[in-house]
């Protein structure tokens, strides 16, 4: 699953690239369905952020790899 997070989180990439910020994965804690991620550049203190992670990320992640994921900023 770590394999199929980190292809995801490479194709949500450039969207945020594209507005100057960046994700990284930070780890994955399969017992708890938990995805912890790092966002980056302008995504960093974003008012906005917590939006981008629950309805983009987290929505992506749920749609393509599993319903039970959940992401947080590490």
């Amino acid at each position: 699953m770590i394999e199929q997070i980190k292809m995801a989180i490479d194709n949500i990439r450039p969207s945020l690239q594209a507005d100057g910020g960046d994700i990284e994965l930070v780890e994955f804690k399969e017992a708890e369905n938990l995805v912890l991620v790092k966002l980056k550049g302008a995504c960093n203190g974003c008012p906005m952020a917590k939006l981008t992670l629950k309805n983009g990320v987290e929505s992506y992640l749920r749609k393509t790899i599993s319903d039970k994921l959940v992401v947080e900023e590490a």
